[in-house]
């Protein structure tokens, strides 16, 4: 009797680690609930604090880290910051409820690889996942829409040369884009609040612009926010 050697097909799967990171214990739950439904996806661990996450980081790394952008600790910039520079192997995914192209930038700006919202649906963020876990970037169509629009309306009220800003006004442009309030842009360059008020009156004047938004997107178009 011959016998007939059977290769049965077998269904190999890279498992995505994964790491959250909310000070919403909600949110946390939400998010293990929607990947608990794919098999690929494992969740390693969940923090409530950015200063949980980097102790919990110490001892073991995720392929993909959710991480909230605004914490109560450390400020999702500062901590995708930090851990980027730390385990630049960890794929960073920010998920917020913000979505202003400045957060989104500065996001990007400090490791992260992609930028979603978190009234995503269950597929898209997998699909989002699955992206940044490969090393490449991912922004949700909400966010590329408002990006697109942010281009085209900022576009025109930016001077094509820099404006003839002062090295002490462009330091002060720099903690507006910053988001720094008047009393912290003092502190942070020892200055009055009296006088940071003089200059943040010279800048608008000099770029026309009249209010906060305006300056941060001058700020970005300028570069200030590159280093």
């Amino acid at each position: 009797m011959t016998l007939i050697a059977l290769s049965p097909i077998i269904h190999c799967y890279m498992i995505i680690k994964i790491c959250i990171t909310d000070d919403h214990p909600l949110a946390i739950k939400g998010l293990e609930n929607m990947l608990a439904a794919f098999d690929h996806i494992q969740v390693l661990s969940s923090y409530s604090s950015g200063e949980k996450l980097l102790k919990g980081l110490e001892t073991e790394q995720p392929d993909v880290l959710l991480l909230d952008v605004l914490l109560a600790d450390i400020h999702g910039e500062e901590l995708a910051k930090r851990v980027h520079s730390l385990y630049p192997y960890i794929n960073i995914l920010a998920i917020s409820s913000l979505d202003a192209p400045a957060h989104v930038k500065n996001m990007l700006k400090n490791g992260c690889k992609g930028y979603v919202l978190k009234n995503i649906e269950q597929d898209t963020l997998v699909t989002a996942i699955e992206t940044v876990y490969k090393g490449e970037e991912f922004l949700d169509d909400v966010i590329k829409d408002k990006w697109a629009k942010y281009l085209l309306k900022y576009k025109r009220m930016i001077p094509e040369k820099k404006a003839p800003l002062t090295r002490r006004e462009t330091e002060v442009l720099r903690l507006i884009a910053k988001e720094y309030s008047n009393q912290e842009i003092a502190k942070a360059l020892f200055l009055s609040i009296r006088t940071v008020e003089n200059h943040r009156f010279n800048i608008q004047q000099k770029l026309e612009i009249k209010n906060t938004a305006g300056l941060i997107n001058s700020a970005i178009q300028m570069g200030l926010l590159e280093d």
